[in-house]
Order: structure tokens, then sequence, then C-alpha cells
């Protein structure tokens, strides 16, 4: 019996369909693209940031997408602590207290703390779209607020003002990256200049960056809504940086294995052999782009260095126009090269006037 001319044309895209997912997973094959657990391998985005990592020689060998970016109570084990006290922070225990990273991580014990995204999140986006908002000077005046707003997620990081600067930053916070210096200086510095007090929000979470045996105490006591017992901070209330809501969900803590790999992939400056070399380590800005872009499926970047940054004054919030300070403990000048090149490799889209 001869098919309906309907049937047939819906048969045939049925088979068009089948061969195209059939000649995708062959593609990311041939790339060596990763099929692990929580790496999307089916091309739910129009340019997800995989297949353009896929296509590029240089990054195709410096990316490891199934490399754990955050740590939680459950990959602790007596190895890991032997291997990362050999190492000095941000890359190490090496020197901290083992009883306080044990009492620490033995907090963060449930799947939500080794994910990023909430699984609850409903509907769940087929395509991740996350906005990482760097501090610089070049979005003043951009009018990039509601472009920022329209991604699925938005990274903030230290001096994060956004009252009078809604028009060209947005109103969206969905993570607050930080180290507890940079977060307690910028309370400090920025004040005068509207940063008084740390984005709070009942769906926002915390990104602490592991430089001390500083977040390591502010993150337990975060969590149990304790003083930190402690230490410099020793005193301090974590609900008055965070909020009260106390739940382990709220707060994650990237690895330090990740930062060892970002920094020897990626940024590994002549900084580390020079004087002081000890204390190099890439920008919050610089590990809050990374952990994006090995967490989601699009990237934009906003508010980072791009090669006219003297045109623009060191950060947005700025009444005065005041030049980028480049600080002994980072390497700008190779971020700004490396934002540079993911952007015209199609990974990252680099917000630039």
């Amino acid at each position: 019996m001869e098919l309906p001319r309907r049937w047939f044309f819906r048969l045939l895209l049925l088979i068009v369909a089948a061969g195209s997912g059939i000649l995708f997973a062959l593609y990311s094959s041939a790339l060596g693209l990763p099929t692990l657990p929580g790496i999307r391998t089916t091309p739910r985005c129009q340019h997800p940031l995989y297949l353009a990592i896929g296509r590029n020689h240089r990054f195709r060998g410096l990316f490891d997408l199934s490399i754990p970016v955050l740590l939680w109570g459950g990959l602790f084990t007596p190895e890991l602590w032997d291997n990362l006290s050999q190492h000095k922070v941000p890359y190490g225990w090496w020197g901290l207290p083992r009883e306080a990273i044990v009492s620490t991580l033995s907090l963060l014990n449930s799947s939500e703390s080794a994910k990023l995204f909430a699984t609850s999140r409903k509907p769940a986006p087929s395509c991740v779209r996350c906005a990482v908002v760097g501090n610089g000077g070049i979005l003043n005046g951009s009018g990039q607020g509601p472009k920022i707003d329209a991604h699925d997620y938005v990274f903030r990081l230290n001096g994060a003002v956004i009252k009078g600067f809604e028009r060209d930053v947005g109103t969206k916070t969905s993570f607050y990256g930080f180290t507890v210096n940079t977060m307690k200086n910028s309370l400090i510095s920025y004040k005068h200049l509207g940063f008084t007090s740390v984005p709070q929000g009942q769906d926002l979470r915390y990104i602490f960056i592991p430089s001390s045996i500083r977040e390591y105490l502010m993150l337990r006591s975060a969590i149990l809504g304790t003083p930190v017992p402690e230490g410099p901070d020793k005193g301090d209330r974590p609900p008055i940086y965070f909020g009260p809501e106390a739940s382990a969900s709220k707060f994650k803590l990237l690895h330090p294995d990740f930062i060892s790999y970002l920094t020897e992939r990626f940024l590994k400056s002549k900084l580390i052999n020079m004087p002081f070399g000890d204390v190099y380590m890439p920008s919050t800005g610089a590990l809050m782009l990374l952990t994006a872009l090995h967490t989601c499926d699009q990237v934009s970047a906003y508010g980072f260095i791009t090669s006219n940054f003297r045109k623009y004054s060191d950060h947005y919030f700025e009444r005065e126009k005041k030049p980028l300070i480049f600080y002994a403990n980072h390497d700008l000048l190779l971020e700004a090269a490396l934002w540079r090149d993911l952007h015209e490799a199609g990974i990252l889209w680099l917000y630039q006037r």
C-alpha cells in the first residue's frame, strides 16, 4: 500500500533528524569532545562554546571540561589531602589546619554543593547562557543592562555596584564571586561610590575563591550561622554579608585543583618567576569568567579589559576617570590577551566599544 504524501514527508524528516544526530555524535567523537555526565553533547544552542573549542587547535588542547570546578565534601579523601597539602593556597592546602578544611567540607555534603546550577530550577534552560560582569570602566554609558539581564545567569564580583548603573550593568545577580580579602576591601574602598553591601537574594549563590584559610573559616561560619571563631575575621557575622539564609546550597567553593589548572593552562604568567611570584594568581574576574566557560553553554563577558582600555576609567562606577591599576599579584595584560583570543575563536563574546 502506498503511503499518503504527508506521512511520506514525516517519515523523511524523522530519517533526516536521526541521521543528523548520528553525524553529530560522530563529529563530537572525532573532535574528542567530552561525553561525561553534566557535559552537553547535543546541539541545543545555536553556537555552543564547546563546539568552538573543538574547532580551535590551540584551545582544544587547553580545555578540559571534565575537571571538577567545585570542591565539596564528597571529593575529600586522604589522597586529596596529601596532594593538596603539597601546594600553597590558592592551589592547595600547604600550612592550613586539616581540622578547618575537613569541618568546612563536611558541611558541603550534598550533591547541590557539587553543581553550580540548581537542578531544582524549572523549567531548566536548554541552552545555559551566562553573562560575567566585570567592573571595568568600559561599561559606564554602555547601555548594556537589558542585554546582561537577558542571560539565564549573571556572574558579578568584588565591588559590583548596581544602584544608579542599572542601565549599563543590569540588575540580575545569580552568582557573586570573591575572596574574603577582595570582598572586604571592596566594601571599604568603594563604600563612598555606592558599594555598601554584598549582593543578596534568595536565589543568589556565593562562590568562594579559596585564597587563604579565611575562606574556609568564613564559609563554615556562614553555613552554621555563627561568628567566625578565629583568624583575621574573628567575630565577623556572615549574615551581615550574605543574608540570613544559612543553607549550604547557597555557597560554592572553587576547587584548588581547578584554580591550578586554569593558571597552568591559561594564565601562566611570567610574574611567577619574579620576586614575590608566590603571591601571583589569576584575578577574581578571570576566575569567574573561566568558571563560566567551564559550566555554561554560551558566555558573554562585560566590563573586562579590551585593547583600548586606556580610554576608560578603572571602574564604571567612579565619578572621575582613573587609570587602570596593575597590581603585582595579577597579570591583567595576559588576561586581556586571553579574552581577545577566546573572542576571536568564537568561544566567548567580549563586549567592546
